[in-house]
């Protein structure tokens, strides 16, 4: 029989650290933000931007790029291929859910889903987690602390990042009542740990095999959400059908959100055959490949079939309030051509920005340099402060000058075609970095030409890639472009078997990074198969920001280490950023409909529903 007290005797928990947590315990609350208090009261009755009575019913249709093989979304095999939907942040966790639930319309603040509170003390030593008496799996049988330590037990053996390094933070975990469970955390826990645990969702003890755990699977997983997979065709379709027996319909936190009766997520081979679906009506919804957002100028160019013209489909913008996805050109620092900054930072000034915002898009788009560009968070445009050269000070060697002084990127943000002055500058400082042009070639310091090759997974991506190599092949570097389907660029990126390619830092910005940064950046992150840290990025310095950030007690110090990040990131030159716009656009068939207010990050699907007249 498995025991419910984990421990794990590499961490050697102390008796004396639950004694503490034990003697000195909060009340239990409602909610849980990471600085400061949740801005919902205890009696709330649901998010601001759901809408508790919005009509149940229907079906929707949503239409991807790519494939699937595996339901599993915990595992390392086809983690890059695990169907939608099963957790997703587009789309919504349909089948597996949390302890507690984030609002999007708080910079980082969770409310009780599994469980219905949390108590833990001021240093955030330990959190228990009263799992809510009414949880049930989507067979019936009740969610218990059992299921919660299985979780992390199966987590840390069989799982992929970053879920199976969660255990490494935790001295131990306890069922400390029927209905409550405690984790004690260690000395490498920070304060945003116990939201971490908070948002891991949670697995049946009684419907996995922990031996088996890591193998992929094409079974329909059991899990308490709100919807069970019904129908499941590899590779092309998966249908999710609304649980009519769902435990959490009127959990505060639930209400006005999964309000179709049957979700379909339809696979296709690339974004054109996705859009001709969707004009055809067989897709309800449509934002891009992954429903990140619409390109303007695609909406200017390709909004002329009928559907578009007669209003049975809509195209609306929402404004975003949080710093924008960062996209660009990734440089993969593990191969030894980018392993140079002084090359990157060079080759970064080479986008040529002002032709593709006036040549490509709608002329209001924004160069993006900084990582939480518009907001208190970035450091681009302003000064390092005391606390943030306080922070840098044993990494000086790693900061621009430019980059601290808060002068980096005038030039840049410019919407000025590349010039012969700036060819001149990028060349003058490749020089100065031991680098020549020999017969019209750029020669690294050993002599040997500089050239690599681009991976694309869009047509689109492929006509920014040509502006870049474009400007390239002014200063002498052979850049060769190559479009490969969706399989073989996961394939790739899981192995990261790239010199560059197109990607984000992440599916969304945000107004409070935490510990998703170490999988984006961190050294570890850098050495593990298929974590999100594609650039390759491996230097103490950042590691110290995120552990700093991570440890922040007042916002002054929080914003401090992740300004004090962003001008590491800036100098190290990991991306070539494109741009963004402020607006996120999604197209649409008129029978559906949304609620009035919108979270921090723009339209969120799961809170829409169908018009009750249709």
């Amino acid at each position: 029989m498995r025991s419910t007290f984990m421990r794990l005797p590499a961490l050697m928990m102390t008796s004396l650290l639950a004694l503490s947590g034990a003697a000195f315990a909060e009340e239990p609350s409602h909610g849980i933000a990471m600085n400061g208090e949740p801005a919902l009261p205890a009696d709330y009755t649901h998010f601001p931007y759901a809408n508790p009575d919005a009509p149940k019913g229907g079906d929707i249709t949503y239409c991807v790029v790519g494939t699937f093989d595996n339901l599993n979304p915990f595992i390392l095999k086809s983690m890059r291929t695990t169907a939608r939907g099963v957790i997703d942040s587009i789309f919504g966790n349909l089948v597996f859910e949390p302890l507690m639930r984030r609002s999007a319309a708080e910079p980082f603040t969770l409310y009780g889903l599994l469980a219905e509170s949390i108590e833990m003390d001021e240093e955030r030593s330990y959190a228990v987690f009263n799992l809510n008496p009414d949880a049930r799996w989507s067979d019936g049988e009740p969610v218990t602390p059992e299921d919660v330590i299985f979780t992390y037990e199966t987590f840390a053996e069989k799982g992929r990042p970053p879920y199976s390094s969660r255990m490494a933070r935790i001295a131990s975990i306890e069922k400390t009542g029927e209905n409550s469970v405690r984790f004690n955390f260690n000395d490498q826990a920070d304060r945003e740990f116990p939201l971490i645990v908070a948002m891991t969702p949670v697995i049946p003890a009684h419907a996995f095999d922990k031996e088996t755990f890591d193998q992929a699977t094409l079974e329909p997983v059991t899990g308490s959400g709100s919807y069970v997979i019904e129908k499941v065709e590899p590779g092309s379709r998966i249908v999710f059908k609304r649980n009519p027996e769902y435990w959490g319909a009127e959990v505060p936190s639930m209400r006005g959100f999964d309000n179709y009766d049957q979700i379909t997520i339809e696979y296709f081979l690339n974004e054109n055959a996705q859009f001709e679906a969707f004009k055809k009506g067989i897709c309800s919804a449509y934002a891009g490949p992954i429903y990140t957002g619409l390109d303007p100028q695609k909406i200017e160019r390709d909004f002329d079939f009928p559907a578009a013209q007669n209003g049975d489909v809509k195209v609306e913008a929402f404004e975003t309030r949080i710093p924008p996805v960062v996209t660009g050109f990734v440089f993969n620092t593990r191969r030894e051509k980018f392993s140079d900054p002084a090359l990157r930072r060079a080759l970064a000034k080479l986008y040529d920005f002002g032709w593709v915002n006036k040549n490509m898009l709608d002329g209001e788009h924004k160069r993006t340099l900084s990582y939480w560009q518009g907001s208190e968070l970035s450091a681009l445009g302003r000064p390092a402060n005391e606390i943030e050269r306080k922070l840098l000070e044993p990494y000086m060697d790693r900061v621009l000058p430019e980059v601290l002084d808060g002068t980096y990127g005038a030039d840049l943000m410019q919407s000025e075609e590349i010039g012969r002055e700036r060819l001149r500058s990028v060349v003058s400082d490749l020089r100065d970095a031991g680098y020549s042009i020999d017969g019209g070639v750029l020669r690294n310091p050993e002599g040997e030409p500089v050239s690599f090759e681009i991976l694309l997974a869009s047509a689109d991506e492929e006509k920014l890639a040509t502006v870049y190599q474009r400007a390239l092949k002014r200063i002498g570097i052979d850049v060769t472009l190559r479009l490969l389907d969706d399989s073989q660029m996961q394939q790739r990126k899981q192995t990261y078997d790239f010199d560059m390619m197109i990607g984000s830092v992440g599916f969304s910005g945000s107004l409070s990074p935490g510990v998703e940064q170490l999988g984006r950046w961190g050294s570890e992150a850098a050495r593990a198969e298929g974590s999100f840290n594609l650039s390759g990025a491996s230097d103490p310095a950042i590691d110290a920001m995120i552990d700093a950030m991570l440890n922040a007690r007042d916002a002054e110090t929080y914003n401090a280490a992740v300004r004090a990040l962003d001008r590491l990131l800036m100098s190290g030159a990991y991306y070539v950023p494109t741009q963004h716009s402020s607006k996120q656009y999604i197209a649409y068939w008129n029978d559906l409909d949304h609620p009035e207010e919108q979270p921090l990050n723009g339209f969120k699907l799961r809170s829409w529903w169908h018009k009750a007249d249709q």
